[in-house]
């Protein structure tokens, strides 16, 4: 596999880094993944507002402009064997010559960037649904900046794996705010509804898609805070990432949900998020040259 790593493109395995890392030793850095399909970067504009967002957030500089991080993205993916990409990209601060949590000046970012293959087909087949839990969100409050500290997350989603189930819901006073690594959406008496942007969650490209999917289709839809109980009472749950797309669930902490089977409505957006996917290859197909997805 060839990575890029602070400005040169090499094989994973020459790929180093200090340990004197402010990553390594904070978790002092923030990332990005974003799909490509077809070789088509996916809504890359808005992947790339929402890194810079983040170095905002934390006080980094951005070590490249927009077209710097075009240009490194689509020569990592012409290296790789294949077209569809789950692109992982990292910043952290940089190594200093000591540790203190002072932030230091005058250090160079280091900046990691590596493509695994995204494994994808038309998410119309059939799914049989996810199994999910609840519970209390314990993390820090900034999660809407999308740094590498995801500590509690791990541990967050582990506890859903020993128990079968695919994802975790996150709850804060009584509210849902996201999964530990998705957003959460829900269908009531045929209205769609997912929690609001805020500190409490990371704002989704793919849940922002959703949005504008539901405006295109005329699909009632609201942001608004989601209960427990909102999500209980749901017809139907989904949750949405950049790497898994939109999950239907079937069931929260063992109650099912609606008729326990991925519901209509679900059918409808899966639907509609495929053939945006298929407009992005075929734009492709038609020009023969590589473009920002984003500009669909």
């Amino acid at each position: 596999m060839i990575v890029f790593i602070n400005g040169e493109f090499l094989p994973l395995e020459q790929a180093r880094v200090s340990p004197l890392d402010r990553g390594f030793l904070f978790g002092d850095g923030v990332y990005e993944v974003i799909p490509a399909y077809a070789g088509q970067l996916f809504r890359i504009e808005q992947h790339l507002q929402r890194l810079q967002n983040s170095l905002d957030a934390v006080r980094m500089a951005n070590p490249y402009s927009s077209r710097q991080w075009l240009n490194i993205l689509w020569e990592l993916m012409s290296q790789q064997d294949y077209d569809n990409h789950l692109i992982y990209l990292q910043v952290t601060r940089g190594a200093d010559d000591h540790r203190s949590h002072a932030i230091p000046v005058n250090i160079e970012p280091t900046v990691f960037v590596m493509s695994s293959r995204l494994k994808t087909e038309p998410a119309t087949t059939h799914h049989p649904g996810a199994h999910t839990i609840t519970r209390e969100d314990s993390r820090w409050r900034h999660c809407d900046v999308k740094a590498v500290t995801l500590l509690a997350n791990v541990l967050l989603r582990q506890q859903a794996i020993d128990q079968q189930c695919e994802e975790t819901f996150l709850v804060c006073d009584g509210q849902v705010t996201e999964g530990a690594a998705s957003n959460i959406f829900i269908v009531r008496d045929r209205a769609l509804f997912t929690p609001p942007k805020g500190p409490m969650l990371l704002p989704g490209v793919t849940r922002d898609l959703i949005l504008e999917i539901a405006e295109d289709i005329d699909f009632p839809c609201q942001e608004r805070t989601v209960s427990t109980h909102d999500l209980l009472a749901a017809d139907e749950v989904w949750f949405t990432s950049s790497s898994r797309e939109i999950v239907p669930v079937i069931s929260v902490d063992g109650q099912q949900i609606g008729s326990g089977t991925p519901g209509a409505v679900w059918h409808k957006f899966i639907s509609a998020f495929d053939h945006y996917k298929e407009n992005i290859k075929e734009r492709k197909q038609a020009t023969g040259q590589r473009t920002a997805a984003s500009a669909q």
